[in-house]
């Protein structure tokens, strides 16, 4: 019989008992439930409905003041456009179930595959790890970008979770994030415009944009700015797209040939899969069509 020579323990707990031997090689340890597990039926399941995408976006918690505080440029900050940017490959190399991500602003959508059975689904792991990955990379990152700004206080950042059952439906989403970034983003810039360069107040230009069309906001710029908003970095228009790609990387490795005394540099090319950022339109056809894998069943 297998078994430590040492005397086993029993230890109470509660109403009740465990045992096992105090060698911490060998202990084997048998629990009976304890008067206190009780508290465990207060948990809610938050389990997700099967076959669904996953979506888990997260925002900015009061990011108006979080930029005024460390000064990002208007309309757009390229630092901090980038550091979200590197968040949310973090998040999405960590967390590697997720098909593919978008984000604008201060926001980022994650969304998980339909099949996914990473923590059983259970939307609090979803949200929370999401999240906490995100502000934690948020902050470690930071110098990267900001060099000459330091972090005054750590941001904060909420999230939520909606489920799409359909492709069509996760297609949809994203068109409306990419509309909003669009519509967000053509505003701004004619705001800040006005207000930069106009020198009217934000409550002039405010009340200047009040009631104008995606039209007129065009106009504007082009009349008095000399300004086609078309020629706007896409990463302003259209904000950023993850999605996992097959990269070549070459690298240099030194080797010894038989009979050759030196060593002699060769190029090596390894296939790595990468979350790669695109700046592109993914309202029409031709992004699915081109990545057909991203909504693929066996996903």
């Amino acid at each position: 019989m297998l078994g430590c020579w040492r005397a086993a323990t029993a230890i109470s707990v509660g109403s009740g008992r465990w045992a096992g031997c105090v060698c911490g090689r060998h202990r084997r340890i048998s629990m009976a439930k304890s008067k206190f597990e009780y508290v465990r039926d207060f948990e809610a399941d938050d389990t997700c409905l099967p076959n669904c995408w996953i979506v888990v976006r997260l925002d900015g918690r009061n990011f108006h003041r979080f930029s005024e505080q460390h000064e990002f440029k208007k309309p757009n900050d390229d630092r901090a456009l980038h550091l979200m940017t590197k968040c949310a490959q973090t998040v999405m190399q960590e967390l590697e179930d997720i098909a593919i991500a978008y984000g604008q602003s201060d926001e980022y959508s994650f969304v998980f595959n339909k099949k996914s059975r990473w923590f059983k689904r259970r939307a609090s792991k979803f949200m929370t790890h999401v999240v906490s990955q995100f502000a934690s990379s948020y902050v470690f990152y930071w110098k990267d970008y900001f060099k000459d700004q330091q972090l005054l206080y750590p941001p904060g950042f909420d999230g939520r979770i909606v489920l799409y059952p359909s492709n069509q439906n996760i297609k949809d989403y994203l068109s409306w994030r990419q509309a909003d970034c669009h519509i967000n983003n053509l505003y701004n810039t004619v705001f800040w415009m006005l207000v930069q360069r106009s020198g009217l107040t934000p409550v002039q230009a405010q009340d200047r944009l009040r009631g104008t069309l995606a039209g007129d906001k065009n106009e504007i710029l082009f009349s008095e700015f000399n300004i086609n908003y078309n020629n706007e970095p896409l990463m302003y228009r259209k904000g950023t797209v993850l999605i996992w790609q097959k990269i070549n990387e070459v690298t240099t490795k030194k080797i010894k040939l038989p009979k050759e005394a030196e060593e002699k540099e060769v190029e090596v090319t390894r296939t790595r899969t990468k979350v790669v950022p695109l700046h592109c339109d993914i309202i029409g056809d031709q992004f699915w069509e081109e990545y057909p894998e991203i909504l693929a069943e066996d996903s």
